[in-house]
């Protein structure tokens, strides 16, 4: 019978203190992401993007950080409504931050009844921030099939819709799967909002305007992790 190899204390000890340091790295890396912050002398403009699933924002808290600014989800498609839209949006007015309502576009809906929802909850105010559209959700989903063209053309038409309620021209916050999959953004003419933590993104292929550069930043503004976004200088 084989007798089994015992391994020397001296590699027991080096596979334990490498364990550590892979461990500390680790470590240290998650708390960097999680807690990092773009310097403010490149991106001297930043702010937040909060919604219910976001919890309880402090917005006073989110001012001392360094923020100017805070968009608010509000509505989603025909019918979504965010439970913390009125609660956040007046605390961010008391925070005496600039404040701007965002819409998720919903490709199995059409134009007319997302847009209603939106006017239902954003009031017509000319001191808000242009309004923004998330695009992230796609028709692969939908009950029915929905082509291409039409869920260009509905989003079109919701973009028209929004800005005529605004009086400003809409911002579209594309997420990376929805520009991979329909390769929108340089099909319309707007400012474009767009997410990676750490790491410019570049996969709009034109310039952004706005940047979720955290998309889970741990603070003092939140016991739970909140949206850090910057904008273009």
């Amino acid at each position: 019978m084989a007798r089994k190899r015992k391994r020397s204390p001296w590699k027991l000890r080096l596979a334990a203190a490498l364990a550590l340091l892979a461990a500390a790295v680790g470590g240290y890396l998650w708390w960097q992401v999680n807690h990092w912050l773009p310097p403010e002398e490149s991106y001297p403009d930043q702010g937040v993007v909060a919604g219910a699933r976001d919890g309880v924002i402090n917005f006073r808290t989110v001012r001392a950080l360094g923020g100017s600014f805070a968009y608010l989800d509000a509505s989603d498609g025909e019918s979504g409504q965010d439970a913390r839209f009125s609660r956040n949006f007046a605390a961010g007015l008391e925070a005496n931050l600039q404040v701007g309502a965002v819409h998720a576009f919903d490709p199995c809906a059409m134009a007319d009844g997302q847009s209603a929802n939106f006017v239902t909850m954003v009031p017509r105010d000319s001191t808000l921030l242009p309004p923004a559209i998330e695009l992230r959700k796609t028709a692969d989903a939908c009950e029915q099939r929905v082509s291409d063209a039409a869920v260009e053309s509905e989003l079109m038409t919701l973009i028209n819709q929004i800005e005529n309620h605004s009086g400003k021209a809409a911002i579209l916050k594309i997420d990376p799967e929805f520009e991979a999959r329909y390769g929108l953004a340089s099909q319309f003419e707007r400012n474009l909002w767009l997410t990676r933590t750490w790491i410019e993104p570049d996969y709009a292929g034109r310039p952004w305007l706005l940047w979720t550069a955290n998309e889970a930043l741990r603070s003092e503004a939140s016991e739970d992790p909140v949206r850090w976004v910057v904008v273009q200088p």
